[in-house]
């Protein structure tokens, strides 16, 4: 059996659901804002599934001052996580 391979740390997750479906990211409906994707990803492990890794593309809302950063990405068919930045430590 392959291991896994690490979860990138410094991201929390925010919701699954269905495409379309309403959400909030960092106050955001990411269904009803247009994405800037930044060619960056990272991998997480599934919310329910804690042994599954998925890769989730970062991207931006376009036009969102200050930037609104969010991963998102399908862990099946429709289903799409959301994930954040997680804030900078104190």
């Amino acid at each position: 059996m392959e291991d896994s391979p690490e979860v990138d740390r410094g991201w929390r997750f925010v919701s699954i659901g269905y495409e379309g479906q309403q959400t909030d990211v960092t106050g955001v409906n990411p269904w009803e804002v247009q994405w800037t994707a930044t060619r960056s990803r990272i991998t997480v492990a599934h919310p329910h599934y804690p042994s599954q890794r998925h890769t989730m593309f970062v991207y931006e809302v376009t036009g969102s001052v200050p930037p609104i950063r969010f991963a998102a990405g399908e862990f099946s068919n429709g289903a799409w996580g959301f994930f954040v930045p997680e804030p900078p430590e104190a």
